[in-house]
């Protein structure tokens, strides 16, 4: 019998996500120090010889002795966030050893030596990667380089759909990476919505053509349809799961959010 997965919202608020700027030359230093001043709740980590470069900043700074590879370990343990002035291949070495799961690691960038692209490494989607490098592109007048499926054909990101409003994923991972894949190959996708905010979309682009908009599970075609997005506070009944193996993903939003809301607290008329 196939089970949902309690439900889950992996990414913190963005005034809550923890940031470090790590640069370990001196021109990586500079470019550094060029970020920290639009960044200033980020903290930073640097060669020693490198850190005046951060003087007169607000910023936190932390100015390691030894190499790089040692603070690998409490960098991954204490952000979200990891901006690297560093290779990209450097920085695939050095984080390899403290890789854990997708859930669970922390969005990694790179920006290179020059500050004109801003890369996501590690966790584009869940650990918030790819939206923190557009920040960052835009900050520093640079581009942000996607390469998640979903990103580069401008479709629905399955896995984070909805949180920015405050919507919870509920479903086991194998369905999330099968229905992932369905959407990204362009095969026919019912998306139900029965609750929520209908703001979704956030790309200026047009929802794809291969995903049609419901208003009631009732309506999706199992013959048809490949897979379920299903925006709903219904309850899902085991045998449910059980005849869309691998091929539901439900998505549940706040309690009473208004249709209009375009984020998480947005306020509802009455509030407002």
């Amino acid at each position: 019998m196939t089970t949902a997965s309690t439900p889950t919202d992996l990414a913190r608020p963005p005034e809550e996500t923890r940031v470090c700027i790590v640069a370990i030359t001196r021109h990586g230093a500079a470019q550094a120090a060029q970020l920290a001043r639009d960044l200033p709740e980020a903290h930073i980590c640097t060669a020693a010889k490198f850190a005046q470069a951060f003087d007169g900043l607000p910023n936190p700074v932390r100015a390691y002795e030894g190499a790089l590879r040692d603070e690998m370990a409490p960098l991954f343990a204490g952000y979200d966030q990891l901006v690297f002035f560093v290779s990209l291949g450097a920085v695939v070495r050095l984080i390899a050893p403290v890789l854990k799961s997708k859930d669970e690691d922390p969005g990694v960038m790179v920006v290179d030596d020059a500050g004109q692209f801003v890369i996501p490494v590690l966790s584009g989607h869940v650990g918030g990667a790819n939206a923190m490098s557009e920040r960052i592109a835009d900050l520093l007048g640079a581009t942000p380089v996607l390469t998640t499926a979903s990103d580069v054909g401008k479709t629905i990101p399955v896995d984070i759909l909805g949180r920015h409003l405050g919507w919870q994923v509920q479903a086991p991972k194998i369905n999330i990476t099968r229905v992932s894949a369905h959407v990204v190959n362009g095969e026919p996708i019912a998306l139900v919505q029965e609750a929520g905010s209908t703001r979704w979309w956030t790309r200026p682009t047009p929802l794809p053509a291969h995903i049609e908009l419901l208003s009631a599970f009732s309506q999706v075609r199992p013959m048809h349809h490949r897979a379920v997005l299903w925006i709903t506070n219904a309850n899902v009944p085991p045998a449910l799961w059980d005849a869309w193996a691998e091929r539901l993903v439900v998505y549940r939003p706040p309690a009473g959010q208004p249709a209009d809301a375009s984020t998480a607290c947005t306020p509802t008329a009455a509030g407002a």
